[in-house]
C-alpha cells in the first residue's frame, strides 16, 4: 500500500434510485401533504428523524434508503451549480 499518495473514491448512483429523484418525491409528496418541503427536510437532514418525512407516496421510506450526507452533498453541489460558482 502506498501511503504517499491520495485515493481518489466517486460513488456512482444509479438514476431511478438517485439521491436527485429521491429528493424531488419527497419534495413532491410533502408539497401535495401541505407541508413546507424545505422546513421538513431540514429537520430530517438536521436530526435523522424520519417522521420529518410523510409516508404519502412513499417518501419517507424512500428518503431512508439515502444517507444524510448524500442528501447534504446533493443539495450543496446543485446550490454551488445554481450560483455558477464552479465556473471558477
Amino acid at each position: 500500500m502506498d501511503l504517499g499518495s491520495t485515493q481518489y473514491f466517486k460513488v456512482e448512483t444509479e438514476p431511478e434510485t438517485g439521491v436527485r429523484v429521491v429528493l424531488s418525491t419527497v419534495y413532491e409528496a410533502l408539497n401535495e401533504k401541505g407541508y413546507n418541503p424545505v422546513n421538513q427536510i431540514v429537520g430530517y437532514i438536521m436530526s435523522g428523524d424520519p417522521t420529518y418525512i410523510t409516508s404519502h407516496n412513499n417518501a419517507r421510506s424512500l428518503i431512508m434508503k439515502v444517507e444524510r450526507d448524500e442528501l447534504v452533498e446533493e443539495l450543496l453541489t446543485e446550490y454551488i451549480r445554481n450560483n455558477h460558482w464552479d465556473d471558477k
